[in-house]
């Protein structure tokens, strides 16, 4: 597997065909506390817009990351912070 950034870049992409799509690896700024595998890729904030979201609410949106991203989830990546738009949302 590519590492862990590339692969959430990659499944988002092809789950959402996003308009916009930021990950961050915040790994670093976690070093030491729990969660931290040591590995440098366990804690990420994502922001996609895409037009999947579009009346969807948040909790909505963020199952249709999650699911896309589910067993990396339940693995490697410890935290998981989202921002969910649809085109045209503030963000």
């Amino acid at each position: 597997m590519a590492g862990i950034e590339e692969e959430i870049r990659r499944r988002l992409a092809e789950a959402l065909a996003p308009s916009r799509l930021e990950v961050v690896n915040e790994s670093a700024l976690h070093a030491g506390h729990a969660g931290d595998d040591g590995s440098g890729e366990s804690h990420f904030r994502v922001t996609v817009e895409s037009a999947a979201f579009a009346g969807l609410g948040r909790v909505a949106r963020q199952r249709l990351v999650n699911a896309a991203l589910a067993d990396l989830l339940a693995g490697p990546v410890h935290a998981l912070a989202l921002r969910c738009l649809a085109p045209g949302e503030d963000g």
